[in-house]
């Protein structure tokens, strides 16, 4: 099925016309929930059915290689450099196993990754420290390991839905995943460096090099939250070696934040006095408008700011998009949460196009930075068309939005999850 949402309402309603030129059955009698609902939901929003969202390219399962890429299930958005993610359904559970995992790279995997060869690797740690120094794996190894649950999301998750629609990757909802990291605090190593007074930045660069000729890979995080005790150099997931795809030998963990704050394939921290000014830390490159804009404005460089810390957000898991269920029967509904900085307080899902709504159950994260989980019941009393909706508050009162506000290059995308559910006669 194809899938669109979340556009102007003009142009939600030229391609509604356009769909139902084409033969589209889709009519607002078909729509369990009532023609109201669906004019006041969907339409009266500018909105479109879900189920014309997305159409979804899963990849050849039959890769058994040493190095699985793609892996079992992924949607494949491009092959050089490799960017892969999952439908909302494969992540359903409380820990994301590695296998389902999305894979994001800006740049070609490093050989010594695919071959997992340590011979003449060191993390150098220089710039603002009173003693540089030049790390093995086994020196990390000696440091306290902590092991804790992350959720890591590409600032590009959700790209796909805006609209007028955005350059870069087209990720749909799946470029996010929460599994088991085993590594030591960056402030530890930080610490045997002796940070200098002046710090401002910890500067990251990794092994991976660039396609295209250009500048590597490379961003940093303020001195603050680079010395926040969940902030980790990663050396294992999921109990095992950091996986070649995943940052062999070691990686960023920057908990709460976007992923590219998490460099793989780690090779040098730079703790500089000054805001990193690599090109993917400049101009538009993994910022936001300082100020909300219209959809299609460019604002001036200047006026974009680094983004950092994700939104309140929700993801449905269960149950996955298209599925037919019989009338009133108890659907189990549920799926994942998690809110950046801040805390998720309350999930509240919808049938009837977001017209009510009933409160879901929520359990609180395993750990700090770790991804709540909520569920709920549902059932439908007549045939037709349904959505299910979710939406996530945080503490300090914000809440996904219904329509997805626009910045330049689709980051940081937190709309309302709708999974369009078909309901059998």
């Amino acid at each position: 099925m194809r899938a669109v949402s979340d556009g102007d309402a003009g142009t939600t309603r030229r391609r509604f016309l356009a769909a139902a030129g084409k033969g589209a059955v889709l009519t607002l009698a078909m729509f369990g929930a009532g023609p109201q609902a669906v004019a006041r939901g969907l339409f009266g929003r500018g909105l479109l059915p879900s189920a014309w969202e997305h159409d979804s390219n899963t990849a050849d399962l039959s890769n058994t290689a040493d190095f699985p890429l793609p892996k079992p299930g992924m949607i494949v958005h491009g092959e050089q450099p490799f960017n892969g993610e999952f439908p909302p359904h494969l992540l359903d559970d409380p820990v994301t196993p590695t296998a389902r995992h999305f894979v994001r790279n800006n740049g070609g995997i490093p050989r010594r990754a695919r071959s997992k060869d340590l011979g003449g690797w060191v993390l150098r740690v220089d710039g603002e420290v009173r003693h540089s120094l030049a790390l093995t794996l086994d020196d990390l190894l000696c440091l306290p390991q902590v092991t804790m649950q992350a959720v890591l999301e590409c600032a590009g998750n959700g790209r796909s839905l805006f609209h007028p629609p955005v350059g870069g990757t087209p990720w749909i909802r799946g470029a996010v995943a929460c599994s088991e990291w085993t590594g030591v605090r960056l402030r530890d190593v930080l610490e045997l460096a002796g940070v200098r007074d002046g710090a401002v930045y910890v500067a990251a660069f990794g092994e991976d090099a660039p396609l295209d000729g250009g500048e590597p890979f490379s961003r940093g995080i303020p001195i603050g939250k680079a010395m926040d005790e969940h902030t980790l150099i990663a050396v294992a997931m999921n109990g095992e070696p950091l996986p070649a795809a995943h940052g062999f030998p070691a990686r960023l963990l920057v908990p709460g934040w976007i992923g590219s704050a998490m460099q793989k394939w780690l090779a040098r921290l730079w703790v500089r006095d000054r805001v990193h000014d690599s090109a993917k830390m400049s101009r538009y490159s993994y910022r936001v408008p300082a100020y909300p804009v219209a959809p299609g404005a460019t604002p001036p460089a200047a006026d974009m700011r680094v983004a950092t810390a994700w939104l309140v957000k929700s993801l449905i898991t269960r149950p996955r998009s298209g599925l037919e269920v019989a009338r009133n029967v108890s659907v189990p509904v549920g799926g994942h949460a998690w809110a950046g900085e801040h805390e998720v307080r309350r999930v509240a899902v919808s049938t009837d196009f977001g017209i009510t709504w009933q409160d879901a159950r929520v359990t609180a994260p395993a750990n700090r930075y770790a991804w709540y989980h909520w569920q709920t019941e549902v059932a439908f009393a007549t045939r037709g068309y349904y959505e299910v909706w979710a939406r996530a508050f945080d503490n300090t009162g914000n809440a996904q939005p219904f329509r997805q506000p626009w910045n330049p290059r689709g980051y940081l995308g937190n709309v309302v999850h709708r999974v369009p559910v078909r309901v059998a006669p």
